[in-house]
């Protein structure tokens, strides 16, 4: 049986050491102490007058892992539990050969601690004076709010062989709380020639099938979903801009369920990487070209109320010759240019320290897109676990970057990592837009035929703004049904995260009656599921699609 040694902590002010009380045993060094962060490492060093082998184990690996890494020389690593979790690393060592030492044991125990990262920002109890006039308060909601244009994505790709897209899927992952798809449509049949009619069927009919089913798309056209040295991942040029001729028309008939386009068709998985026809380390403004000519006849085939997202902040700065500079403002945003249609998706979020080349970090393109995306659609994937996609750093670039939408399958590692760290549910209700109605104030003297002012005082919580147009109106409904709709006067893409007081008037044709906010898609006003619900208890009628302000 081994020898089960006591052992107790050393004071010594440079590092935490557990020796045995006796003079033969095992003696491990190199704990930092009791309470161990999450994400931590250190190396614990064993020292024993035997020779004998020393096996190891963790009484909780999900916690906290522990391997060898030189003689007598063991790696921990931490996790990062939901909270305080003790572990207990054990040495066994075997009796040495010559049977002087007999077999020993020692234990180091720790407790792991959670991450400590910031919860979702919440609306402050009372941050502004009051106003004149009669004020009515609102409940930010707890749960999930289910919203357009925004969220965790369910991603889908399409080839010849594969049926289209039905309305009964999109229905049942909307009943999950999952507005939008990424669809991916392969044309690996098409690369030397037109794209079948019986293909451009199946797009209508994946399109039709978004539209039935309540949700809109993150949209990628590619040749390769794979990469092969041996063969070419893309068309020559011509055959490309061909195949987006052909397109334009369902691009166009389809604005309304396309939320963005990423750029794609170029290189394996159309992510501009490996290419075969479009310049595969493109350096010079001549190499940029035939992406840029891409990008123009996709911005031609797109209607304009729609961005194409590209693949890193480097594409938009060397095809048009942009540096930080030239960031979108609040007067360049939406104004229908080049320049404000051109988003970015990111596809390897967190992955390492560039994020697997997404950025060149010595050309300030990170500077470049934190500027540019609190104007453009963000979004994109994991792609594999780092030091990089911790929660504090993982909600923190989500917040730098305005981040909308994440892929909601890949990569399962980081997001489950995120989940045994506690900010998913962060993450799921922050991505994109999360309006909150703090409180709204309406003039008191409010009477059928007088011009009424309201102000509405609201909180995003989310990491963007709205970013597809989107129609704001005030709704007065009279005691008897009858409708009057207002304009509230306040575009709901300038809406980024923070505090809104916005203004308003409205002259009601009767003094009973309720006043809601309408915040509608403008080419699918008829449905409701397409319009914002605030985040609030009690307001949404999902029937309707408008959010109630107050009652007289």
């Amino acid at each position: 049986m081994a020898t089960l040694l006591p052992v107790v902590l050393s004071c010594d002010p440079f590092f935490s050491s557990f020796t045995s009380e006796e003079e033969k045993g095992l003696s491990v060094s190199g704990l930092p102490g009791s309470n161990v962060s999450a994400y931590s490492e250190f190396t614990l060093t064993v020292s024993s007058p035997s020779d004998g082998y020393i096996s190891f184990s963790s009484s909780n690996p999900a916690v906290a892992s522990i391997q060898l890494t030189g003689r007598r020389q063991y790696k921990v690593t931490a996790g990062a539990p939901v909270e305080e979790t003790p572990v207990t690393i054990y040495f066994e060592q075997e009796e040495d050969e010559d049977g002087l030492y007999p077999e020993y044991s020692a234990e180091v125990k720790f407790t792991v601690l959670p991450e400590e990262h910031e919860s979702q920002p919440t609306v402050p109890d009372d941050p502004h004076a009051d106003l004149d006039g009669v004020k009515v308060t609102f409940t930010e909601a707890t749960k999930l709010i289910v919203n357009p244009e925004r969220g965790f994505y369910v991603a889908r790709d399409f080839n010849s062989g594969t049926p289209a897209l039905k309305a009964s899927e999109v229905k049942a992952q909307r009943a999950e709380g999952k507005t939008l798809w990424y669809i991916g449509f392969y044309l690996t049949d098409f690369m030397n020639g037109d794209i079948s009619q019986s293909y451009l069927d199946k797009i209508q009919a994946t399109f039709d099938a978004l539209r039935s089913g309540g949700s809109k798309c993150v949209l990628r056209f590619a040749y390769k979903a794979y990469h092969s040295d041996g063969e070419d991942m893309d068309p020559e040029v011509e055959i490309v801009l061909r195949h987006v001729e052909q397109l334009k028309t369902l691009l166009k008939r389809n604005e309304d369920v396309i939320f963005v386009l990423q750029a794609g068709f170029v290189g394996s998985w159309g992510e501009w990487y490996y290419t075969t026809h479009f310049g595969f380390a493109p350096s010079t403004n001549a190499d940029y070209q035939p992406r840029k000519q891409l990008t123009e006849a996709l911005l031609d085939a797109l209607p304009s109320s729609r961005e194409i997202e590209l693949r890193t902040p480097q594409f938009k700065m060397r095809m048009y010759g942009l540096t930080v500079k030239d960031t979108l403002t609040a007067a360049t945003a939406h104004d229908g240019s080049t320049k404000s249609r051109l988003a970015g998706h990111n596809d390897c979020f967190g992955a390492s320290e560039d994020d697997y080349g997404t950025f060149d970090n010595e050309n300030r393109d990170r500077e470049f897109w934190k500027g540019d995306s609190r104007y453009f659609i963000m979004g994109g994937e994991t792609c594999g676990v780092s030091d990089y996609c911790t929660c504090t750093a993982s909600l923190k670039d989500m917040e730098d970057y305005h981040w909308t939408y994440l892929n909601s399958g890949y990569n399962t590692d980081v997001l489950n990592k995120w989940r045994k760290a506690g900010c998913y549910d962060t993450v799921v209700d922050r991505l994109g837009y999360r309006l909150v109605l703090q409180d709204l104030f309406y003039s008191d003297d409010f009477a059928a035929g007088k011009q009424c002012s309201v102000t509405l005082r609201l909180y995003n919580t989310g990491f963007a703004a709205p970013m597809n147009p989107r129609e704001a109106k005030l709704v007065w409904v009279s005691s008897s049904g009858s409708k009057e709709v207002f304009m509230l006067g306040s575009d709901p893409r300038t809406w980024h995260p923070g505090y809104h007081k916005i203004e308003s008037r409205f002259t009601p044709s009767s003094d009973k009656g309720t006043l809601y906010l309408l915040l509608s898609d403008p080419l699918l006003s008829d449905r409701p599921e397409y319009s914002i619900a605030l985040a609030n208890e009690g307001v949404f009628d999902s029937k309707t699609g408008m959010n109630k302000l107050f009652e007289r």
